[in-house]
């Protein structure tokens, strides 16, 4: 099988590095990738949002199967001008892909298919968010309408602080606080069969003990010992089925990775978000755990044969990802720092860059994703920052706490 994946972070490196472990992948490529996923695939230059673009280098590279990794290509249309083509296509419609590039298409989705989640209110004036924000009180959570990577997301006590983002976004969603441990949960479908993967939690805020701004995820784990034993089966039942069923009545089938975030609160679990990709760093320790060959499963889904794939595999153990980020990070984060021993297994690369004279550097705000796995939790956590000692780069900032207290049994339902 040929495969052409899009994208160029650290989850496109987890892509690369599972897409290149499936024995049925004798090519792979990637566009326009990053110096990490140079050591599995092919790279190839890109513009990832420019579907024709996309489309003629799927053509020209014969692909069997193209992963399309964030989200901004797919709302843009990537994956129809690859289906227009006759190439199977692992990632939904840009009219699917709206669950993730519009909040307020997914709450209009979610109250459509009775799906359990915050009440909310879509605000474009000032004036709407501050009646929004009086009426839910806090905790405000306050969030982009649109694509942010990550970080359109305000929650804080303070009135002014969430009138300010609502503000400087425009069009926001202003939803009321579920509170309770959050849970990340995959779903690769065909647009009707499921296969849910194994949940993981990320930490958003940047630093230890949730403190500081939110980012795009300073860190994850998997399995989720904690959680209920039924969690999985119940979001599937609750949210995932009808959700796909309302998009189907819509005319807009979503096949692809549908990202679930949940908050597990005291009524039972309620949706934060939709994604409509893998998301990250969640999927490097969902991936390094994940026993089924990778490409095999995304071309079921991509070709609608989900429902005869066999039940997914798993490995024993426990995996933890630790993200190393850029100095300023998550503000404008500085780049050009040398970084040493990113070449070590389980070293996921994301915001990364060669130097003319092959020095490898940072490039982003997320640099590199450090991610092992152990025969439990606390062995993954040991090896995960045994890890991240042997990696170098100046002015990094990660947290020191990622899966603490799981591991100390500290998280209560």
């Amino acid at each position: 099988m040929r495969v052409l994946l899009i994208g160029s972070g650290g989850r496109e490196h987890a892509l690369a590095v599972g897409l290149a472990a499936d024995p049925s992948v004798d090519f792979l490529a990637a566009a326009p990738g990053n110096p990490g996923i140079a050591g599995v695939a092919e790279l190839h230059e890109v513009n990832a949002t420019d579907p024709a673009a996309v489309a003629a280098l799927a053509v020209e590279l014969s692909a069997d199967l193209v992963v399309v990794g964030p989200e901004a290509p797919l709302v843009a249309g990537v994956a129809d001008a690859v289906r227009a083509k006759g190439i199977a296509v692992f990632g939904p419609s840009g009219a699917a892909a709206q669950l993730e590039g519009s909040k307020t298409f997914a709450k209009d989705v979610m109250a459509a298919a009775g799906v359990p989640t915050a009440r909310s209110f879509t605000c474009s004036s000032p004036e709407q968010a501050r009646a929004a924000l009086e009426e839910l009180g806090a905790p405000y959570v306050v969030k982009n309408d649109g694509l942010a990577a990550g970080k359109g997301v305000v929650v804080t006590d303070s009135f002014d602080a969430a009138l300010k983002h609502a503000e400087e976004c425009g069009k926001v969603v202003i939803e009321e606080y579920l509170s309770g441990p959050e849970v990340s949960l995959f779903v690769v479908t065909d647009g009707t069969a499921v296969a849910p993967l194994m949940p993981a939690q990320d930490f958003k805020r940047l630093r230890d003990g949730d403190e500081g701004p939110n980012t795009g995820g300073m860190g994850a784990y998997a399995p989720l010992d904690w959680a209920p034993a039924d969690l999985v089966e119940r979001v599937v039942r609750e949210t995932v089925e009808p959700t796909l069923a309302e998009m189907r009545r819509r005319g807009t089938p979503f096949s692809g990775l549908l990202y679930v975030g949940l908050a597990l609160t005291p009524a039972g679990p309620k949706v934060i978000e939709f994604n409509a990709r893998f998301g990250d760093p969640e999927t490097q320790v969902v991936l390094a755990l994940l026993d089924t060959p990778l490409a095999g499963l995304l071309t079921a889904a991509a070709t609608g044969r989900l429902a005869e794939h066999p039940p997914l595999a798993w490995k024993p153990g426990a995996a933890i990802t630790v993200v190393l980020a850029s100095h300023n990070y998550p503000g404008t984060p500085r780049t050009g720092d040398v970084i040493e021993g990113a070449e070590a297994p389980g070293v996921i690369h994301a915001g990364t860059a060669r130097r003319p004279d092959g020095a490898l550097v940072s490039a982003g705000g997320r640099v590199l994703s450090v991610t092992a796995a152990g025969a439990d939790l606390r062995a993954a956590r040991e090896a995960a920052y045994a890890l991240v000692d042997r990696v170098g780069m100046e002015g990094a900032q990660y947290r020191t706490d990622i899966a603490l207290k799981a591991v100390e049994g500290q998280i209560t339902l």
